[in-house]
């Protein structure tokens, strides 16, 4: 499921506050990753889940 793009142009990186961007990951899931500190967020059910505590490094 693709996030509106209205929207990923007003959220950052809670971190850094660096661009998010979208990618699918092998399981056919979606993330949002950071382009300046690369932690990976999870997308669950449309809705990004902007917690540095779920985050991944990509």
């Amino acid at each position: 499921m693709s996030l509106d793009a209205a929207l990923r142009d007003v959220i950052a990186c809670p971190v850094c506050h660096g661009s998010l961007d979208e990618v699918e990951t092998a399981g056919g899931t979606s993330e949002l990753v950071c382009s300046g500190c690369r932690l990976a967020y999870p997308i669950q059910d449309g809705i990004p889940v902007l917690l540095a505590d779920q985050a991944r490094h990509a």
